[in-house]
């Protein structure tokens, strides 16, 4: 829906539920688009969060795939006698 902002000063409230319902609220200055009223997305409450980043190691450990160490990395670019492979 599109309201004009003029009109939108008398029946703000009204507006900001039908925005917290889901329904797109524009509002209009001189018949063009000015801006739009969203819901602001509420933060996970704290045993939420926790849930959420648990899950996330979960699956990064099930990805996880074993490789060289850090410290022979680089192994694979020289020789044994320590000239460029």
């Amino acid at each position: 829906m599109q309201v004009s902002v003029s009109d939108a000063k008398g029946q703000l409230t009204e507006l900001v539920r039908r925005a917290e319902a889901g329904d797109e609220v524009i509002l209009t200055r001189h018949g063009h688009a000015a801006v739009r009223l969203v819901p602001i997305k509420r933060a996970p409450d704290g045993k939420k969060r926790r849930q959420l980043l648990e899950a996330a190691r979960r699956a990064g450990a099930t990805k996880a795939v074993a490789g060289p160490d850090a410290a022979h990395s680089q192994d694979f670019l020289y020789g044994d006698d320590g000239l460029p492979a």
